[in-house]
């Protein structure tokens, strides 16, 4: 009787693995890579914030008023995300869940899933201004998403994921907007150049800790026309609000650092197919600049509220000034893009990506 127990047992976790292997491969077998892996900022972060003890947190509306049920998820955003439309361009899912959503569990994250966390970037004293995830603690999550993969697909099928996904990093905005040109700590010990520096060191320790477990195609995204965030034109009096072009300058020197680090490390690491895409900055700027030409009406402030400061809890759903169309806007918040911004700049990411990554 025991024996004849242990075999239906044993035939019924045969049986489950079978059912759980087919449904993941139903859902990928169209898709160009097998998941969507995401590290970084607010610029991609899913609601990893909603878990954790911080002020820097979209989880109530207005954000997510354009997200399917209308519902805020923790996006920095009316809708969604960058890497929500890149993984539907691929093939995948339309959206990456937050790894630390309860909602989620390995099942989804088997395709796609993101560990960015508002508020952060590449220098740890940079996340702790707002008490949020720093970069090396994603990488941590990470390694634990690793192992729970391997439980739940097998250690072979799960290490072909992890080698054949797509991961997209976006990050260090923060690092100077947030951390260096607000505090004084970092600008005693590094001129602004020197500031960029460090941060390529960072940058390039944390892509080498990630190829070292296993990550090979990778695209990194480097900063925005941050100049031109309506924060920074709303404090930019002098210069008459509009974009401060000595942020933007900073952004294209560090992209420039950004771009020289992915071309060592492609020709450092062996199998590693990194990308800069580098285009960001300039379809960002064309948005901001011509923002007719891409059917916008205002650039120059945001929709939420005022549109000139607010964002997380002073983006308010009963303020007057809050937009009631938020496809007329380039921006939703005073530092993130509007959903319609954000289709636009992954719609011309993606052939590029799928060139690069998706054979």
């Amino acid at each position: 009787m025991a024996h004849s127990s242990a075999i239906s047992s044993s035939f019924f976790t045969q049986v489950t693995l079978l059912i759980i292997l087919s449904q993941y491969l139903a859902s990928t077998s169209s898709a160009k890579v097998p998941a969507i892996i995401v590290f970084g900022d607010s610029s991609v972060d899913a609601g990893n914030n909603n878990q954790i003890p911080t002020l820097l947190r979209s989880d109530f509306e207005p954000y997510g008023r354009d997200f399917t049920g209308g519902r805020p998820t923790g996006r920095f955003c009316n809708g969604r995300i960058p890497p929500d439309f890149i993984s539907e361009g691929f093939g995948l899912k339309p959206t990456v869940p937050a790894y630390l959503d309860p909602a989620y569990n390995i099942s989804d994250f088997a395709i796609g899933v993101c560990f960015a966390s508002a508020g952060t970037g590449y220098d740890t004293a940079t996340s702790d201004v707002l008490n949020v995830i720093p970069l090396w603690k994603e990488v941590e999550y990470y390694k634990e998403y690793q192992n729970k993969l391997r439980a739940y697909l097998g250690k072979s099928k799960a290490n072909r994921v992890i080698r054949e996904a797509l991961y997209l990093v976006s990050l260090g905005t923060n690092d100077f907007l947030e951390n260096y040109y607000t505090f004084p700590r970092r600008q005693s010990q590094f001129t602004i150049e020197e500031y960029q520096n460090f941060l390529v060191g960072l940058s390039g320790n944390f892509f080498r800790k990630i190829y070292s477990l296993g990550v090979r195609k990778i695209s990194l995204t480097g900063l925005p026309p941050m100049g031109c965030l309506p924060l920074e034109r709303t404090t930019n009096i002098f210069g008459d609000h509009d974009c401060d072009d000595t942020y933007n300058k900073v952004a294209l020197q560090f992209n420039g650092k950004l771009k020289g680090m992915v071309a060592k490390l492609n020709e450092e690491l062996p199998g590693l197919r990194m990308h800069f895409t580098e285009n960001v900055y300039d379809i960002f700027y064309d948005l901001i600049k011509k923002p007719a030409s891409y059917g916008f009406e205002v650039a120059e402030m945001a929709c939420c509220s005022t549109g000139t400061f607010e964002m997380g809890y002073l983006c308010s759903q009963v303020n007057p000034w809050t937009c009631s169309d938020a496809n007329k806007y380039v921006f939703w918040d005073a530092f993130h893009p509007t959903e319609k911004t954000n289709r636009i700049i992954a719609n011309k990411l993606i052939p590029i990506l799928l060139q690069k990554f998706g054979n």
